[in-house]
């Protein structure tokens, strides 16, 4: 029913913008606006000129800002070491992140102690033949959920020169997210991670190149008066969005917002983020 309200808002709103610059230019109006033309103009002087319509799916995040989001992060059953070391490596990245290990705890059951625990977010990581290969975040208490591929994952003690890992919050770098999918994967790594301080030093970039999200972690220092040294603290990998979901992991039923499908491959010149 809000979807249908929104698309309704939407055609209207797009009506008053098109009997706006017609005005403008002093053009005669289009046929379909002639008809309510009288009544469009009215409404359109009592209408607030930076008027837009809010997207019903703005409202799982309505809350970001007010407090700091609290993650719970954990792994698949049964994970390798190099599963639980980057589990580790990970709950370093994220403040306000707390470890869990998974035992034969059941998906519904994640999901029931995230949400009687109050934690904003539930973030689970996969392997495939003990190489970290899948990562689910799944924001609380109603969705959305997204399913990211991971690859060419780099753990921090195979980095070298890495340095101790400060535990401020760290300021945020997102480039290269122009459609409205890339905007909605923005919003959900972004609310993973609290309002930093002006001084903090330490940097997350998520840089999306042909639909791959590139995750990098670094701190900065000043090396003189007009040069900024880059020193990574890890862990680096590559992110595949190919899922989002309306709802939270365990509701097999809820509805997909958007999924890769396997002919979206053959364009390449097609990007979706």
């Amino acid at each position: 029913y809000r979807k249908s309200l929104e698309a309704k808002e939407q055609a209207l709103l797009a009506r008053k913008r098109q009997l706006k610059e017609a005005l403008a230019s002093d053009r005669p109006l289009p046929t379909e606006l002639r008809k309510d033309g009288l009544a469009l103009k009215q409404s359109l002087q009592l209408d607030d000129p930076d008027e837009h319509v809010s997207n019903v799916l703005d409202d799982e995040y309505a809350s970001a800002g007010v407090a700091d989001p609290r993650l719970l992060i954990t792994t698949s059953h049964d994970p390798s070491s190099k599963l639980t070391q980057f589990l580790k490596e990970l709950r370093l990245v994220f403040p306000n992140c707390h470890r869990m290990n998974r035992g034969g705890t059941s998906i519904k059951e994640l999901v029931d102690v995230t949400k009687a625990e109050g934690f904003t977010d539930l973030l689970i990581v996969h392997e495939t033949r003990g190489v970290p290969d899948g990562l689910v975040v799944a924001h609380m208490p109603h969705g959305p959920t997204a399913y990211f591929n991971l690859s060419n994952t780099i753990l921090r003690h195979d980095i070298e020169g890495t340095v101790n890992m400060p535990e401020v919050f760290p300021h945020l770098i997102f480039e290269n997210f122009s459609t409205p999918l890339g905007k909605r994967a923005c919003t959900i790594l972004k609310h993973l991670f609290p309002v930093p301080r002006a001084d903090s030093t330490r940097v997350v970039t998520c840089m999306n190149r042909d639909d791959f999200i590139s995750f990098r972690h670094h701190v900065f220092k000043k090396a003189s008066h007009t040069a900024v040294e880059l020193l990574e603290l890890g862990p680096r990998f590559e992110m595949k969005l190919y899922q989002v979901k309306l709802g939270t992991p365990e509701q097999a039923h809820a509805e997909n917002e958007w999924t890769l499908r396997p002919y979206m491959n053959t364009t390449k010149k097609r990007r979706m983020l």
